[in-house]
């Protein structure tokens, strides 16, 4: 006998809308491994003889940390695009493109424009489709699909979101992109829009994010919310407020110690 859901709210969920980057998917690790793999082959191709003398040593001299830092730096820009995004003001762009850009603004910052060629910069920028899951998100979206509707709600544009769904094998049995908008999270288009495109209303759909300011905007515009801690994603300190404040707003708080989104499909009643 499956266990009963642990919340009455959960028996009006018609929809999960997943938050992807961090939370479906370990962008970190796979980040860092794309660029360091791919610095090491630029070092040791007969190419690199020909980069200018500082190019070279400042690309010799990244290590392992300095890398990690170098992602970070994209995963920050990432994050500082899409918030001061101003629907309908801003000039449209998507979040390939948005990659693309950053990187070459990133490797001038560092010292190493001219490292990668233009074939490489854009194949390079390209490592966001490829991001590894975590361990539990594949089991995990296909049990809670066998009950609800899931879908992506990310921020990231479709051909990017499919390439993720197929290279994590996640299972989504919808995949909705803040593009379909032309907005950003945390844009209460992007909310409201997606369950419009679900043909529900905002409470009939539950937010699953490993970022607490994504479920505060998703809160604020009637979904339902689900917490999923993942390594290093959360901006919240847990000394904060507001951190404090979320553990009485948050729907559904899975910690880090649990099983991701197999433990949200066990306290929503399924076994995955």
């Amino acid at each position: 006998m499956l266990p009963l859901p642990e919340k009455s709210w959960v028996k009006g969920i018609k929809a999960l809308t997943f938050d992807v980057f961090g939370t479906c998917v370990d962008w970190r690790s796979s980040v860092e491994r794309g660029l360091k793999v791919t610095a090491a082959s630029k070092i040791q191709s007969p190419a690199f003889a020909s980069i200018p003398p500082t190019t070279q040593t400042n690309a010799t001299n990244m290590t392992d940390d300095l890398w990690a830092k170098f992602a970070q730096d994209w995963r920050d820009s990432y994050k500082i695009f899409t918030h001061e995004y101003v629907p309908g003001e801003s000039p449209w762009k998507d979040i390939d493109t948005h990659h693309h850009d950053s990187l070459l603004e990133l490797l001038a910052k560092w010292g190493l424009a001219g490292f990668f060629s233009e074939q490489e910069t854009r194949q390079l920028s390209l490592v966001w489709h490829f991001l590894d899951p975590w361990p539990d998100s594949s089991g995990g979206i296909h049990a809670l699909s066998s009950r609800f509707v899931t879908s992506t709600l990310s921020n990231g544009n479709h051909s990017l979101l499919q390439d993720l769904d197929r290279h994590g094998q996640l299972g989504f049995t919808r995949l909705i992109s803040a593009a379909d908008f032309k907005a950003y999270k945390p844009s209460p288009q992007v909310y409201l829009g997606a369950a419009e495109m679900l043909c529900l209303r905002p409470d009939e759909v539950a937010m699953v994010a490993a970022h607490l300011d994504d479920l505060m905007a998703a809160k604020q515009n009637g979904m339902k919310t689900i917490y999923v801690e993942r390594p290093e994603e959360e901006d919240w300190s847990p000394n904060e407020e507001q951190y404090q404040e979320a553990k009485d707003w948050v729907d559904m708080w899975v910690t880090g110690s649990e099983e991701g989104f197999i433990e949200v499909a066990r306290r929503l009643g399924l076994r995955p």
